[in-house]
């Protein structure tokens, strides 16, 4: 018998370590795995083939992923990095993706802005006009580099191709990649785990701090703020890729779609960005459409170009970036948006709740971690003393 207010105790049950569930252990191991993997459906036939007949449902399945996922956050608080040189750079980059959520697992501003849209038709979207059914989810990548000097035609071509007589020189490898993301916690929340991860391989701030950007003014806001609340000194890169892009889009305004010319045009400027010269080539750019007398429509991509360029002039400085060996892409959190959001939580025709899409985007951005294995023990483990916790008797004082 037990005492009034005190939880039942079985024994047995705690000898086999069975769980809270009618599902076991390596059920639940297996669903998850094949949840994150793809569509529940998808997952079901899976599991149906590897198990021989309908062993979960489908709301069985979705809670046991969520289940699944409560530990991760303490699983990695406990866990201590592998330590680096002080010569070895810390490369932080963030991005953000937007996942279509069910209309009440919208935030308040998305909610608000979808019920004060207008819309032209009554059965599609005309040019311009968004749903406002999506919530931006928020990535953050930590990694280790050896930093790598180049120059800038290491990064793109010279004006008539590459000779054979030297291989570009190679950029700074990824090493010791830690991945995060969230869409129930904002992009602050997110900034600070990435940090609380940088601190934690580098607490005494002896290393060189990279971060990577986009150029999205509020992630570059919380950047900031996250490093001087720690008093570490950070050097922001924008992400030449993104700057390229803008060149490219640029170039239409001075050669068509099928102009070779447009190439040579986004080299020499891109060249000359990478020099450290970004301003300059704003002016270049500007005096290019003044003497070509360009209307205002015919020089809006041109004009867009360079009010990103001085926007961001601040982050420009590619010359002492690749002086230094840093890297100037955040091709990895680029990478890992399209794998993490766009490969399973963007499936055509997919309407997500924030605690689904939660715990599917944290499983799979700790699969993509290679953490899986140690977390699965950790988190039975947390699972037991939950379940089964330890006796009391140590609470009890002898009086006789």
């Amino acid at each position: 018998m037990r005492a009034a207010g005190l939880p039942n105790c079985y024994p047995a049950d705690q000898v086999l370590g069975l769980p809270r569930e009618r599902h076991s252990l390596g059920l639940r191991r297996l669903v998850v795995l094949e949840a994150v993997r793809g569509s529940y459906d998808h997952a079901l036939e899976a599991i149906e083939r590897r198990c021989g007949a309908r062993a979960v449902g489908k709301r069985q399945a979705e809670q046991l992923v969520r289940a699944a996922a409560v530990d991760i956050a303490a699983f990695y608080a406990a866990r201590t990095p592998d330590p680096a040189a002080s010569t070895t750079l810390l490369v932080l980059s963030v991005d953000g993706k937007g996942i279509v959520m069910r209309p009440g697992h919208l935030r308040e501003a998305t909610r608000k802005a979808a019920e004060r849209a207008t819309r032209t038709f009554r059965t599609r979207l005309s040019t311009g006009e968004k749903t406002c059914r999506k919530r931006m989810a928020t990535l953050a990548v930590v990694h280790d580099a050896d930093p790598a000097v180049r120059r800038p035609h290491d990064i793109i071509a010279p004006p008539g191709g590459r000779t054979t007589r030297r291989a570009p020189r190679k950029g700074p490898k990824a090493r010791a990649k830690w991945l995060t993301a969230s869409v129930q916690h904002g992009a602050d929340q997110v900034i600070a785990a990435a940090f609380d991860e940088a601190q934690a391989r580098d607490p005494q701030h002896h290393r060189c701090w990279v971060v990577l950007v986009d150029g999205a003014e509020y992630q570059l806001e919380l950047i900031h703020v996250e490093a001087a609340r720690r008093g570490v000194t950070i050097h922001v890169v924008l992400d030449v890729v993104h700057v390229i892009e803008k060149l490219w889009a640029a170039s239409r305004c001075f050669h068509t779609a099928t102009d070779p010319d447009a190439e040579t045009w986004v080299g020499a400027k891109a060249a000359r960005i990478l020099a450290g010269d970004a301003l300059g080539a704003v002016s270049s750019i500007r005096a290019q459409a003044d003497r070509l007398g360009l209307s205002a429509d015919q020089r809006a991509a041109a004009n867009r170009a360079c009010r990103y360029l001085e926007n961001n002039a601040a982050y420009l400085h590619y010359d002492k970036a690749l002086a230094a060996g840093w890297p100037i892409a955040s091709g990895i959190v680029e990478g890992a948006a399209r794998h993490l959001v766009a490969d399973q939580l963007d499936i055509t025709g997919s309407r997500w709740t924030v605690p689904g899409a939660e715990a599917v985007l944290t499983l799979r951005a700790l699969i993509s971690n290679g953490d899986f294995p140690q977390y699965w023990i950790f988190h039975t483990r947390r699972e037991r003393e939950r379940l089964y916790p330890r006796p009391d008797q140590h609470n009890y004082e002898l009086l006789a």
